[in-house]
């Protein structure tokens, strides 16, 4: 079903899948009810490989691409969205930011322990009253001698308390000016630092997503990102990265959905004969295919032109776009295939719905992506 691969990326697939049915799949139904963070099977996925996908050798990541990156989330999400979600959020967010616009000492401190799994990251630009205007942010940072002070707080954080480090997006300058944001590393334990409440989700109950709290917290300037103000900036080349590994989350729950549904519908009988046989079920599953082949290859034509280092900011929009909403299409398909039994817990596609999504929400709404999509036509 995915376009022709070489042998090294179907071995890094493989490698995901058996990792997933190993040591996912036994317990994903469990996490979920619990909506409990396995924060040692990130340990685990650090000594897989999985989360340093993107960070080169020298830091003690993978050194691979985006057509491996995709590859390693989709087949978590295969089988569990959450766990992909928190593979996404630390490797392109947290990770991402600093492998980008870190200096040596910071990437040389830093990325080894994200990329072994020895801690867990966060990334907070997300507020409660700033959604998709992250331009009018709360939080804010005041500098005192070699110091600056932190002040606000940061909502809908994946690993929000149970992230070793954060990478923070405060506002250093004046409301609305884009240039008047930071970015700041911070780690857990610095006082002043602290989570807040953890959300009761819908889907991705597994994935932790709590508010990160800033009260007269002080981060020493050696840990500023970049340069001051540019915050902002930063996190929206980020977002591009992080949007093809929200495509690739959504493709792999897409395609989780449809091979459940397609082995239900061979094995269900009405009638005499297995639902497949029937029209009205075929040509569902037919269309739940094209969505699907589509999606992908807009993630992997994304994932291409990022390892190219070639501008993508509408090709990430348009993936992460169509990708998530195929996630909700399809997975509501799969439970209309299994009927009933599609809307218990006994079944894996209720929990595809669910998960699904999440998907067209994070990193940017389909309608914000739609938004930076025109926006980057109307430029040409």
């Amino acid at each position: 079903m995915s376009p022709i691969e070489s042998d090294h990326l179907k071995m890094v697939r493989e490698s995901a899948q058996s990792f997933a049915e190993q040591f996912i799949k036994p317990h994903f139904m469990e996490w979920d009810e619990s909506q409990h963070f396995p924060k040692d099977l990130m340990h685990q996925m650090g000594q897989q490989g999985f989360l340093g996908v993107l960070v080169p050798q020298q830091y003690g990541g993978s050194g691979l691409g985006y057509q491996e990156y995709i590859s390693i989330i989709e087949e978590i999400a295969k089988v569990c969205g959450s766990i992909g979600l928190s593979v996404a959020a630390h490797n392109s967010l947290c990770t991402g930011h600093i492998l980008y616009f870190g200096n040596e000492q910071q990437k040389s401190n830093y990325l080894p322990k994200l990329a072994s799994g020895t801690w867990v990251g966060a990334w907070g630009l997300t507020e409660a009253n700033t959604g998709s205007d992250a331009i009018r942010m709360k939080c804010v940072a005041h500098q005192e001698g070699d110091y600056w002070i932190l002040n606000g707080t940061k909502n809908w954080i994946t690993h929000g308390k149970s992230s070793d480090v954060a990478v923070v997006i405060a506002r250093t300058g004046e409301l609305l000016d884009s240039n008047g944001m930071t970015a700041f590393i911070i780690e857990r334990g610095t006082p002043g630092m602290s989570a807040g409440k953890k959300e009761n989700k819908l889907g991705m109950r597994a994935s932790e997503t709590t508010e990160m709290i800033f009260d007269n917290c002080k981060v020493h300037q050696s840990n500023v990102l970049g340069e001051i103000g540019d915050g902002f900036k930063q996190a929206m080349k980020v977002l591009d990265g992080g949007r093809i590994s929200i495509a690739a989350l959504a493709l792999g729950i897409a395609k989780g959905a449809y091979q459940a549904a397609v082995q239900y519908s061979k094995e269900r009988e009405q009638f005499g004969k297995p639902i497949s046989h029937f029209q009205g079920v075929a040509f569902k599953l037919a269309d739940m295919l094209v969505k699907i082949e589509a999606a992908e290859l807009l993630t992997r034509q994304a994932g291409k032109m990022k390892d190219q280092n070639l501008k993508m900011t509408k090709e990430a929009a348009m993936a992460k776009y169509y990708a998530s909403e195929v996630a909700v299409q399809v997975s509501t398909d799969a439970v209309q295939v299994f009927g009933g039994y599609g809307y218990t817990k006994d079944f894996p596609v209720e929990k595809y719905y669910r998960d699904s999504k999440l998907c067209t929400i994070g990193e940017g709404t389909s309608e914000i992506q739609k938004l930076v999509i025109s926006r980057e036509v109307l430029k040409q």
